[in-house]
């Protein structure tokens, strides 16, 4: 055993003490952080329009700040962007995180002195609780590759910007300097397929021991060492042991994944987004992701089937029950206030607060009320190739409300993998499995089925590539963009359906 290994281990168990003080006294240290964040915002414009020297309670706070989303915040962040001061948090940001809208344009999350490091010590604890509990740390001596957007920034009134995992590439610690893969020029290269072939050349003769990113970009990454070396990944790289995720499920690619390697890694799963961290994945035996409570980020939760009504509850974290559909609301040291993410939890433990993505507010399909979410249809699909050799590369799913002929139904596009004979030999056969898992899911879709307002799931066989092609059509190949699970239209399918 090395010493840098040593040391990781005495460092994790230091930090998995500290960990342990909060998460024991979860609402403590929700309240703590909320009357911090409104203490400090105070003497803001946000703070001042809001009326925070009148907020003595989460009561008061819900009752003065309204749920927004970017588009709501938007006049705040332009005068944040034009280098205005004390706007929704004191002083300027360090950076701005620019991520593509679907109604906004390019949007400008502010990242501040305040917020920045949690999005690092996140990232590394969430390491260090798996060292910790698993005892391996052998892989802190390999070369770890990152998958993320390019580190080059713009900058505009004296604050940077560019995409967060290029922001955070230039935080990483001095002492995984030596370690990280691809080198900065490679990692400064914008096209993703050049990109990718390029970490191939750079990456294939190394010791990797830890590789990160979305699935389905690291699944690209995978395929073309693959094609470059002939055999599995994990005979490429024998030391290869630790897969670290984040952004989309890693169930539905998990098949798919472990063949490619030929044989099991160990993964952990992450919570991140330009607006906060919000949780890692801190036990191997345990389901979810440790909220993070203590990051600088006051949480409320709003259920989803609620989120529409005319003043919807706004939970704290001493009210959410297990097993419920919430709507994640945030507000944080960065200026973000009764914040809508977008994305939607569910909490799988509240000793220690654990939650799961279920999926996103606006990702849904409920085109005949039948308010499929996300969680829903990846459940389905495992369940449909479980106990078979089916693999599964990508898919979407949309409703069809216009048939040619007959009932609507769902209609689920699905690229396999066909290359290793992961299809399934019948088609109608895997549409009926991925039906039967949905009706026991969702009482409502089930009751639209036994009452002949939909007919049973359509598939419809995507192109190799074809997932990729659609998302280089609208210019979100590869980084942190992902395949929405669910559409309530037919955008992504129709252009799929053509091509």
């Amino acid at each position: 055993m090395s010493i840098k290994s040593i040391a990781a281990k005495l460092f994790a168990k230091n930090i998995y003490k500290k960990t342990q003080l909060w998460a024991r006294n979860p609402v403590a240290t929700q309240q703590a952080v909320f009357e911090s964040l409104i203490k400090d915002a105070q003497q803001t414009q946000f703070g001042k329009d809001h009326h925070f020297d009148q907020i003595k309670t989460t009561e008061d706070f819900a009752k003065k700040v309204p749920i927004r989303d970017y588009e709501d915040l938007k006049s705040y962040v332009e005068k944040v962007v034009k280098g205005e001061e004390n706007v929704l948090w004191k002083g300027k940001p360090l950076y701005f995180a620019k991520t593509s809208g679907t109604t906004s344009g390019a949007k400008y999350i502010p990242l501040t002195k305040e917020s920045m490091p949690y999005h690092i010590e996140a990232a590394r604890n969430a390491i260090l609780h798996y060292i910790h509990e698993t005892g391996k740390a052998d892989f802190v001596d390999g070369k770890m590759i990152f998958l993320q957007g390019s580190p080059i920034l713009e900058e505009k009134y004296g604050i940077k910007f560019g995409r967060l995992s290029g922001i955070v590439a230039h935080f990483v610690p001095k002492y995984l300097q030596k370690n990280r893969m691809p080198s900065w020029e490679t990692n400064c290269i914008d096209d993703w397929e050049t990109k990718v072939d390029a970490i191939v050349e750079e990456t294939f003769d190394k010791n990797m021991t830890v590789i990160s990113g979305i699935p389905s970009w690291v699944q690209m990454y995978f395929e073309r060492l693959q094609q470059k070396g002939g055999k599995p990944i994990g005979d490429i790289f024998k030391n290869f042991n630790l897969f670290i995720y984040g952004g989309v499920n890693y169930e539905p690619y998990r098949a798919k994944f472990e063949n490619l390697i030929g044989r099991k890694v160990d993964s952990i799963e992450l919570f991140p987004a330009s607006e906060g961290f919000f949780a890692y994945q801190d036990s191997q035996k345990e389901k979810g992701m440790l909220l993070l409570l203590n990051s600088g980020i006051f949480y409320e939760f709003i259920k989803s089937d609620e989120f529409y009504t005319e003043n919807p509850k706004r939970y704290t974290i001493g009210e959410v029950e297990l097993g419920v559909n919430y709507v994640l609301i945030i507000s944080t040291n960065a200026g973000l206030w009764g914040y809508n993410i977008g994305d939607t939890v569910l909490f799988t433990s509240l000793k220690p607060y654990r939650v799961i993505v279920s999926g996103r507010i606006k990702h849904y399909i409920s085109a005949f009320g039948e308010h499929v979410i996300g969680k829903e249809v990846e459940s389905a699909l495992q369940e449909a190739v479980e106990g078979t050799n089916i693999r599964v590369n990508e898919f979407t799913v949309a409703p069809q409300i216009n048939p040619e002929s007959g009932l609507p139904y769902h209609e689920w596009f699905i690229e396999f993998d066909s290359e290793t004979s992961g299809e399934p030999e019948n088609l109608e056969h895997f549409a009926e499995a991925i039906d039967n898992a949905m009706r026991k899911q969702n009482i409502y879709y089930d009751d639209l089925i036994v009452g002949n307002v939909l007919r049973k799931v359509v598939v419809t066989k995507v192109p190799k590539n074809g997932f990729q092609e659609y998302m280089k059509s609208i210019g979100k190949l590869g980084g942190q963009n992902k395949i929405p699970r669910l559409s309530n239209d037919r955008k992504i399918a129709d252009f799929l359906s053509k091509n």
